[in-house]
């Protein structure tokens, strides 16, 4: 018989009795070592090897389907420290990240790379553009389609649907770039051509069916949030850059937030989509991640760009990381069964790589239940300790001990306010 196992890192975890012809089976984290390829240091794990990952050399070694990526973890997990420093270990390797930050976590990160984050603020200095031409005309016309239904915080209805269509062909006839004050102008005041387009009986009855999308759109150029995304996309923006931050801190307790995430995702996914050429022909493969996802998933804009994301990961080359508290966030998605609940259940089921941090003893049931954990794998989260993560790779579970530098434990940090002394790993 093997002795009790207590916590690999220290006593402290609920012991456990097995054979040694049951061992693997009782606990499977910590019956191998590593992943079998090459990829960025991550940490140690629970025989105290170095722990590399890599979903790209994994997808190429057959040992990972897909590159995406959820994270769950509670404050003081230091899940947000785990993002930020595997977003900076994977330059070593030349990846490029994105990132989508609603609360300006990513700014020391930014500084150490040598990059400035793009502060969006309404009347600002800096604009978007989330309908340049850059992805092609139908990401154009579906990225249009996704910030109209985050504006009306509903589905398009079909006159509506066909009216952005005709609306976006007006405007890019006229050989400017597309812009949504152009969109919004042709919405209220359509040609004639724009009504036969959708079989309308008359100019009139086109831009009355069409009036609300029109408006909701027109608090973007207009309104309250203007100045951000109603123009070309500002000169100088390094999208070369190691690391691209869209930082949304002016507006993080804005009841728009959704809105706004939706147009900064829909610029960027045109971004990625010029990108999938280049990451074809060898060029950097890219991670885009969304933190505080559990803000902005119940925005139907928001959650059809992320399903669309995730769909395309292998043909783009970009491995998405959605970091969440707490699958029960998901709740405050939709009504179950709802179209928003769906698509959020289809990002669990689509992100290949799980990293799981301490969870409450409440959260068990869910997450054993959406993640598809084992009775053991279930019951060891509320034991985790603060940089302690149980990764699930596919049907593979490992426990791993993030480690950090001293550089990164300040880059990382996002409670110093919090605290007089020793600094954390947020």
């Amino acid at each position: 018989m093997l002795p009790d196992l207590i916590g690999a890192w220290g006593a402290g975890r609920p012991g456990h009795s097995a054979t040694t012809a049951h061992f693997q089976a009782a606990y499977p984290f910590v019956a191998e070592g590593g992943l079998g390829a090459p990829g960025a240091y991550i940490g140690r794990d629970a025989y105290g090897g170095s722990w590399l990952y890599d979903p790209w050399a994994l997808y190429e070694h057959g040992l990972l389907s897909g590159p995406n990526m959820l994270v769950i973890g509670g404050i003081g997990s230091a899940k947000s420290a785990l993002v930020k420093t595997y977003i900076l270990r994977q330059r070593v390797f030349g990846r490029q990240a994105w990132v989508l930050d609603p609360k300006s976590e990513y700014a020391p990160l930014a500084s150490a790379m040598g990059v400035q984050p793009i502060a969006l603020a309404p009347g600002g200095e800096v604009r978007l553009n989330p309908l340049s031409p850059r992805g092609g005309r139908d990401a154009q016309l579906g990225l249009l389609r996704s910030v109209a239904q985050a504006a009306l915080r509903r589905d398009l209805a079909p006159e509506e649907d066909a009216g952005l269509r005709v609306a976006l062909e007006a405007v890019s006839a006229t050989g400017s770039e597309p812009a949504l004050p152009m969109v919004v102008a042709a919405l209220l005041g359509p040609s004639a051509e724009m009504a036969a387009g959708v079989a309308a009986e008359s100019r009139e009855r086109f831009a009355a069916a069409n009036r609300e999308v029109a408006l909701a759109l027109q608090r973007l150029c207009e309104g309250d949030l203007r100045g951000m995304f109603d123009g070309p996309t500002s000169a100088g923006l390094d999208l070369e850059a190691p690391l691209v931050v869209l930082d949304l801190s002016a507006v993080q307790d804005s009841a728009a937030l959704g809105i706004l995430m939706t147009c900064a995702a829909a610029w960027m996914q045109g971004i990625v989509m010029e990108r999938r050429r280049a990451a074809e022909a060898g060029g950097a493969k890219m991670i885009v991640a969304l933190d505080e996802g559990w803000r902005v998933a119940s925005h139907i804009g928001v959650s059809e760009w992320l399903q669309q994301s995730w769909k395309l990961c292998r043909a783009n080359g970009v491995q998405n990381v959605i970091v969440l508290h707490r699958l029960s966030d998901l709740g405050a998605v939709g009504a179950a069964g709802s179209r928003q609940a769906r698509i959020a259940e289809g990002l669990i089921a689509d992100s290949d790589t799980k990293v799981i941090y301490a969870q409450s003893a409440d959260q068990l049931g869910a997450v054993r239940e959406l993640l598809g954990l084992s009775e053991t794998e279930a019951e060891l989260l509320p034991t985790l300790r603060v940089g302690e993560a149980l990764w699930v790779l596919g049907r593979r579970s490992f426990l791993v001990q993030h480690r950090l530098s001293s550089l990164e434990r300040e880059l990382a940090d996002t409670d110093a306010r919090m605290r007089s002394g020793r600094r954390g790993t947020g």
